[in-house]
């Protein structure tokens, strides 16, 4: 048996707890993954989206590729009310759809080179007899450029894949956010999120599509997303007992 009895909790947990210390601070060993984690955050930040493989991985369901208004990445973490505006030569066709469905790469491109085109296997089967658009690829992108997509494809709702802010534990977490009647002006209060999408330390994606096909039955009921909005928990898996 173990005589650190931290060893059980920390087993089933990736929070860092019971780390042990060496006089007044952390022990080398302990300096050095904590350097390491914060170096995975950063790259996580700052890696360009691999456009190609996100095509690629997507296949015959992806649709066009649109950048937001930002020059570059510095100006993306500088400036995101530019990463909230689409270009202005998106060449977007209005149609009729229930959905546009977003693949952008946020403050992650890590989460969506992982987990994007999975969430969408698992998603997309789900949502027969809705009339989805092809998946738009964004590049520095924030969340509410989906409002601007959604409102040029004619979508009457928008799903947006997001890579999530990096955590020192978890640099490749990837969020879903949901708004019904998109349109620019939208604000975070008439959004559902659904977060923390990346498999096997996150929500599954099959977890994460339930929700998600849920939320979105709710949403064209209520002809409403946000805060009026409530996730009842019934579609998320039970604890372990």
């Amino acid at each position: 048996m173990s005589s650190d009895p931290w060893e059980t909790l920390r087993a089933a947990t990736r929070a860092r707890v019971g780390l042990g210390r060496a006089g007044d601070g952390l022990t080398t060993a302990e300096n050095l993954r904590l350097a390491a984690a914060h170096a995975q955050a950063r790259d996580a930040v700052h890696a360009p989206l691999d456009v190609d493989a996100v095509v690629g991985a997507l296949g015959e369901r992806a649709g066009p590729v649109v950048v937001s208004q930002v020059a570059d990445r510095t100006e993306y973490l500088q400036r995101p009310d530019l990463g909230r505006r689409l270009a202005s030569d998106h060449g977007l066709e209005a149609g009729t759809w229930d959905l546009a469905l977003v693949v952008a790469d946020g403050l992650s491109a890590t989460a969506v080179h992982e987990h994007a085109a999975a969430m969408v296997d698992v998603l997309l089967p789900r949502l027969e007899g809705w009339a989805v658009a092809p998946v738009v690829v964004a590049r520095q992108a924030r969340v509410a450029l989906g409002d601007e997509i959604a409102e040029a494809l004619g979508a009457r709702m928008v799903l947006v894949l997001i890579g999530e802010r990096p955590g020192m534990s978890a640099p490749d977490s990837l969020g879903a956010y949901l708004t019904f009647d998109a349109r620019p002006g939208r604000v975070d209060s008439e959004r559902n999120c659904v977060s923390n999408i990346r498999p096997p330390d996150g929500l599954t994606y099959d977890a994460a599509a339930e929700v998600l096909v849920s939320l979105m039955t709710e949403a064209f009921r209520l002809q409403l997303t946000g805060v009026r909005l409530k996730d009842t928990g019934a579609a998320l898996p039970s604890a372990a007992g």
